[in-house]
């Protein structure tokens, strides 16, 4: 056995921890992928990226792993190396997927890399609520097509890639294999290049920033260039969950969180000069030891909230809705099946995860996976205020509970699993404030984050 082989570990569901001999994908040399040492053989999904090659697909990867909450050593580099390889089959296991090492269909559509493969925009689609983009719309047609969640992604075909492309070429950045409507490597490659000139963070991904450069997406509104420690109070409030900054930023959004971390007794050295790096990241860490916080050195909700500079969400929730490891990230109205829009927040988690009562309240309605194709198993939770919260994919409902029973926030009412329709275990979590329309759950969600809290909460009546 190759002494540099024998640190890589692959968990297997049903064997345990097995030595292997490590991982051989040669770039450009076949789609397959084979752990030796096991019998596992995937194959990289088409258009994304192998073990040991480079460039903005990596890039796209090793965001996606981040984005959903894992840590990845050195960051996006752009290279596939052992870093991205251990990161990439950390997140395999903790969502349940086979434990390859590879980008196949399944990791990518998790990943939300190769989503869109399915999702063909007709010509006639309609890009916002009130605007039809016709195949031959050019971008001076329509002002801010797209908002923050409908942006294309890669894997997207038609006229909202073509918009995007159009955009590339009217600010000087030439799209490889031409406008065609497909969003592939060239495109990939194209944004890559735009943000790389207009000193944006580089990750190939068409991002908020990067629709609002390219004048896709209305501009976001930023606070005050300048503002002092004393400053810093309700009124700075400015960000949402997808506006946070994160390391590598700069600008008046670093420095108001900066300035509001001075305001609360937190030295960052060198002062609020605007960089989010290593001072900047120290004094998260140092605020979240503190308040004690989850201490990650990021901007997150929970801590933007404690720091003053974001909003509570209007409607709050008690308890985080399930059992960690979990991730999730902003999937408000992304389009679905059959021409419907994602009214929820998609939380992955292992198969048979604890899943509890946010609130206390009362269970008002049941789903079953015979009857209820999309939801599969679930419950309707509702409040004393007529707001209630919908939990759908649950492997199965928790003993005791039917319709009308009284619960307590922090109560076992399910377990995770994957009814309805979809493979991936998780929790489809809506809420409704008054038991209306279905607002985004994300930031609520995201206030009261407890992803990496493994230990089973203990309430009476579980």
């Amino acid at each position: 056995m190759s002494h540099n082989r024998s640190h890589i570990i692959i968990r297997m569901a049903i064997v345990g921890a097995i030595a292997s001999m490590g991982l051989i994908a040669l770039p450009g040399v076949a789609q397959a992928a084979t752990v030796q040492g096991s019998n596992v053989t995937a194959k990289t999904a088409p258009g994304q990226p192998k073990f040991g090659e480079k460039g903005a697909p990596v890039v796209a990867v090793q965001t996606a792993i981040m984005r959903n909450g894992f840590t990845l050593k050195g960051g996006a580099t752009g290279v596939f190396d052992n870093s991205t390889l251990k990161a990439l089959k950390s997140f395999q296991k903790v969502v349940g997927l086979k434990v390859t090492g590879v980008v196949d269909t399944d990791t990518a559509k998790v990943l939300k890399l190769a989503e869109a493969t399915t999702t063909t925009l007709a010509p006639t689609t309609t890009i916002a609520p009130t605007t039809t983009v016709a195949p031959t719309t050019t971008i001076a047609a329509v002002k801010f097509p797209f908002t923050a969640q409908t942006l294309p992604v890669r894997g997207n075909k038609g006229d909202n890639v073509l918009l995007v492309q159009k955009a590339l070429t009217a600010a000087g950045i030439a799209v490889k294999g031409g406008v065609d409507g497909m969003f592939g490597s060239g495109t990939t490659a194209s944004i890559t290049a735009f943000q790389t000139a207009k000193g944006l963070t580089v990750s190939g991904l068409l991002d908020q920033s990067t629709a609002v450069a390219l004048n896709l997406v209305a501009p976001v509104v930023t606070p005050p260039t300048t503002v002092a420690p004393a400053a810093v109070s309700a009124s700075a409030v400015s960000f949402q969950v997808k506006t946070l900054p994160v390391r590598g930023n700069k600008g008046d959004n670093v420095r108001l969180v900066q300035n509001a971390l001075i305001a609360a007794g937190i030295e960052v050295k060198g002062g609020a000069d605007g960089i989010f790096g290593g001072a900047t990241f120290v004094a998260l860490q140092k605020f979240q030891t503190a308040k004690g916080l989850a201490i990650t050195g990021t901007l997150d909700t929970v801590t933007a909230i404690k720091l003053g500079v974001m909003a509570p969400p209007a409607i709050q929730i008690a308890v985080f809705p399930i059992q960690g490891v979990c991730s999730f990230e902003n999937t408000w109205h992304a389009p679905r099946g059959g021409g419907r829009l994602h009214l929820g927040v998609d939380i992955i988690a292992k198969e048979g995860n604890l899943q509890y009562a946010v609130v206390d309240g009362t269970i008002t309605k049941l789903y079953s996976a015979g009857t209820d194709k999309l939801s599969g198993n679930g419950i309707r939770l509702t409040a004393a205020d007529g707001t209630y919260f919908f939990y759908g994919h649950m492997s199965r409902v928790a003993d005791g509970i039917t319709v009308g029973s009284k619960v307590k926030a922090g109560q076992v009412v399910g377990y995770t699993g994957h009814t309805g329709d979809t493979n991936t275990p998780h929790l489809h979590f809506e809420v409704h404030p008054g038991g209306g329309d279905a607002i985004d759950p994300t930031p609520i969600v995201a206030a009261v984050n407890a992803c990496q809290n493994t230990t089973p909460l203990v309430v009476a009546g579980s």
